[in-house]
């Protein structure tokens, strides 16, 4: 395989800090005359909330790329530091990208520079890395790298980023303070980003930081004509001219849209495989209308579970990344309009041995990304963690689970957005490396396909987690009530996922 390549020049802070110049207040940029009137109007922008990406985000990019040999520039200018890692642009290349380019300078000079720019009118895709978004405008803002950007993008480009790479891409800044406080959502001089999205703030890490009032609080009050647009992390926003379209592991969200809201909440919810117009600022189609699990027979399982005292039950069905269901019954509304799907956390009972098979495969895995640290420190704010406490961190790492838990040395507690996480990442043979994704389950066929099914007890009471690999296909179900036959509400909806293929 070919090597990254490095286009690295760097100065000493002190020097950038002089030539840094003072941020102009958010004005947004003019709307263009024509059909396309937020997005580009050829190219692709990506946005990632941050946290671990599975391989269809990784794979989008490349593709809006122009492919495994187009030349990618990684920019991790967000970072803050003075010199760049030998490892960056190393998931580019894992995810099969042939030509990385890391294009990193702190003077603003040379970022002005026709020599600095004259690869990005090569390039194919410009990623933003996270950190803190205030320096990339600090190095790049108003220079010929900042153009060349957009030049590139108007060429058909893609232009992407994650996390403070994600909040560049919009007209307004958010959480631009320069400082490592990011819980100042709009400071006066920071607030305007590259543009790549017009009239656009963007949030990130929405559900892992549990940050979902914030451009509701914030950001939308002071500006009512900007569209607020936000993801969790792993979730991506794939937007072409004005429609986007949400790939990943969890949630995408819109404030200040004109579909209704979600009940009690200043936002609406997307979910993998929903489109949205940007600029009409209303749903284009939700995957759940063309779902082949039907509304009605989910209202039938699980309606009952309603009622006060029920103990609650939430559902999720998935296949080939569109989420089709992903509904909560009789849970009650959680603090910051957290998912009632993600909150609150259900005992998974014998489904625990998905864990336990998979952390006695996998003893070396490092620690590397938020939900990994997040994690951990969580454990250690309490009695020190248990061994399957530690492996729980260990394996959540590489798919951004951040609240799956081992309440005890015994038994793991977790969502169905969570589980589905861990589904997605079962599918991909090298998130675990050294592990037999089969263990743990019990395999058999059912109507013909090959199923893998975990349930909280033997004879199937209470929850179910069942996959489908040859289809790519997850069912979650979660309950308190130990009479629920989840392996039988499972099948239920097996038959109508099976039955449309």
């Amino acid at each position: 395989m070919r090597p990254t390549v490095f286009l690295v020049l760097a100065l000493p802070a002190a020097l950038v800090a002089q030539t840094a110049p003072a941020p102009a207040p958010f004005k947004a940029r003019p709307v263009p005359n024509g059909p396309v009137k937020v997005g580009p109007a050829r190219g692709t922008v990506v946005v990632v909330g941050g946290g671990a990406m599975g391989p269809e985000i990784y794979k989008a990019f490349i593709d809006a790329a122009g492919g495994p040999d187009a030349i990618i520039l990684d920019v991790p200018n967000a970072g803050g530091a003075d010199t760049v890692s030998r490892n960056t642009g190393q998931p580019w290349r894992n995810a099969g990208a042939r030509n990385v380019v890391v294009l990193f300078t702190k003077d603003r000079k040379i970022a002005d520079s026709d020599s600095f720019t004259a690869i990005i009118q090569k390039a194919g895709g410009v990623w933003f890395e996270g950190g803190r978004q205030f320096h990339l405008v600090q190095d790049y803002g108003g220079t010929k790298t900042e153009r060349a950007i957009m030049d590139m993008l108007d060429r058909g480009g893609v232009v992407g980023g994650s996390s403070a790479g994600a909040s560049i891409l919009g007209d307004f800044m958010v959480r631009g303070a320069p400082s490592n406080d990011n819980t100042i959502m709009d400071y006066p001089g920071y607030e305007i980003g590259f543009g790549y999205l017009r009239n656009v703030g963007i949030d990130q890490h929405v559900v892992a930081r549990s940050r979902l009032p914030d451009l509701a609080d914030s950001i939308i009050t002071r500006y009512p004509d900007m569209l607020g647009i936000s993801e969790d992390e792993g979730t991506a926003w794939i937007i072409r001219g004005d429609t986007g379209r949400i790939i990943g592991r969890n949630k995408a969200f819109v404030y200040n849209g004109k579909d209704a809201t979600d009940a009690d909440a200043p936002f609406l919810t997307l979910y993998p495989g929903d489109r949205y117009d940007l600029s009409a600022r209303r749903t284009i189609n939700r995957v759940a209308d063309r779902s082949p699990v039907k509304s009605e027979l989910v209202n039938s399982l699980f309606d009952k579970y309603i009622a006060p005292g029920s103990g609650g039950a939430t559902v999720l069905v998935a296949q080939s990344g569109d989420v089709f269901v992903d509904r909560a019954f009789g849970i009650p509304a959680q603090l910051r309009y957290m998912p009632r799907t993600t909150l609150p956390q259900f005992p998974l009972g014998d489904i625990t041995r998905v864990f336990t098979e998979l952390c006695a495969q996998t003893p070396s895995i490092e620690r590397g990304s938020s939900g990994g640290q997040d994690s951990t420190a969580r454990a250690r704010s309490g009695p020190p963690p248990s061994p399957l406490q530690r492996c729980v961190t260990r394996l959540s790492t590489p798919v951004g689970a951040h609240r799956t838990v081992a309440a005890d040395s015994q038994v793991v507690q977790s969502s169905v957005d969570e589980l589905y996480r861990f589904a997605l990442g079962l599918d991909v043979p090298k998130t675990w490396p050294t592990a037999d994704y089969a263990k743990g389950w019990t395999s058999d066929t059912y109507k013909g396909v090959t199923r893998l099914a975990a349930y909280a007890t033997a004879d199937g009471k209470r929850a179910a987690f069942v996959r489908i690999p040859d289809r790519h296909a997850t069912i979650i179900i979660l309950t308190n009530d130990a009479s629920a036959d989840a392996r039988g509400m499972s099948e239920r909806l097996l038959d109508q996922l099976l039955s449309h293929q």
